[in-house]
């Protein structure tokens, strides 16, 4: 297992492995049965994407509002004394007309052949309200750069707020290899045939693969629980290897 080591200014920021949060922004704890709601953690893709990450929480006590009226940024929020540093003071602020940036602070030590991406939270994707901050995509190679300064996070739409609580993830942040090795080629015949046999199979079996697990959501929509079947054979397998 890879170790990530950290420091950070400000402790509240509270790094940490992302989490489901039911009820919450993955959904409500509700079973995958007839006439159930459809939410995100039901989707075993999605829980392990979502989870892959290290989520970065907004550390001030008060809430804030970042906004735009008239082309001008309103950061409508109090984030308590100044400090006696020399750290920019209020730690948002306006990076164009697009863009805005916080303080972030923090250091996260991966080795050479690893890099941090910043990314938008999870819940950015389950959000129907306009009021997730939105994280733009940045890979810094901290081995050998001892501090992520700040972040960037995309506007709000126009006639929206986002919002920052207490607690609340505002980012996400992922540890992948520092290049991106490899090339897309397209497959021969037989991995082709390959492939397109092994769907074949997996086709054929769906209806025993997910004889206990298909059920109908509220809104009429079929699920079923091949992929977590298989998913589930596959860790498996993993463990015993």
């Amino acid at each position: 297992m890879h170790e990530v080591k950290f420091r950070l200014v400000n402790a509240a920021l509270a790094p940490r492995r992302t989490k489901l949060e039911m009820p919450g922004w993955a959904g409500q704890p509700k079973p995958r049965a007839d006439d159930s709601h459809e939410y995100a953690w039901h989707c075993a893709p999605f829980t392990e994407g979502a989870q892959y990450g290290i989520e970065i929480l907004y550390p001030y006590e008060n809430e804030l509002r970042v906004s735009k009226k008239d082309g001008k940024w309103i950061f409508d929020g109090d984030f308590g004394p100044e400090p006696e540093s020399d750290l920019q003071w209020p730690p948002f602020r306006g990076f164009g007309s697009e863009y805005y940036t916080y303080q972030l602070l923090l250091d996260l030590k991966v080795g050479k052949e690893w890099a941090v991406r910043t990314e938008p939270h999870p819940r950015f994707y389950t959000d129907t309200t306009g009021t997730v901050p939105i994280a733009i995509p940045a890979l810094l190679r901290t081995e050998w750069w001892p501090m992520i300064s700040f972040v960037v996070f995309k506007a709000p739409a126009a006639g929206c707020t986002h919002i920052f609580r207490r607690g609340e993830p505002m980012l996400q942040i992922i540890v992948l290899p520092v290049t991106a090795d490899f090339a897309l080629v397209p497959m021969n015949e037989e991995e082709a045939a390959e492939r397109e046999m092994r769907g074949r199979r997996i086709h054929a079996s769906r209806s025993t693969l997910a004889a206990d697990s298909t059920w109908t959501s509220d809104t009429d929509t079929v699920f079923d629980g091949t992929y977590r079947h298989l998913l589930r054979a596959a860790k498996a397998r993993e463990r015993q290897a």
